[in-house]
């Protein structure tokens, strides 16, 4: 499970890391990440505590209650797996697709770690990843 200091609740932060952050289209998710600046400005009311955080956003259009559920608590682990992989001032918001509702965890593992790859979302260099044997 992802503890409490690592999610993204308010709506306004949501908002924050879709709009200003970048983006990466896969298959089944879209990643948005948006890095913190070290000095809060006026308009980022934000407040940092702990590491990274990690928002999601499964629509109706992924499935039914049952299937929608599913899939997040799926991606909430797989967030807790790779927190110790991104840097502490990054905000992401995960975007599950349709395709999402047969992944497997480790198909949204890897399609997420390719997402901050792409974005150049990166902590200092880990082990490799079991699945694809490079770093995230």
């Amino acid at each position: 499970m992802l503890p409490e200091p690592y999610r993204l609740h308010r709506r306004a932060d949501f908002s924050r890391t879709v709009r200003r952050g970048r983006r990466s289209g896969r298959r089944d998710l879209v990643v948005h990440a948006l890095v913190h600046r070290p000095a809060p400005s006026a308009d980022d009311e934000s407040v940092r505590v702990g590491g990274p955080r990690f928002g999601l956003i499964v629509s109706k259009a992924v499935g039914s209650s049952v299937v929608r559920h599913r899939v997040a608590r799926r991606l909430r682990h797989v967030c807790a797996e790779i927190r110790d992989e991104v840097p502490a001032a990054v905000d992401i918001v995960i975007r599950a697709l349709p395709g999402a509702a047969v992944a497997d965890s480790a198909e949204l593992r890897r399609q997420l770690r390719g997402g901050l790859r792409k974005l150049d979302i990166r902590a200092t260099p880990t082990e490799p990843c079991a699945e694809a044997g490079e770093p995230l």
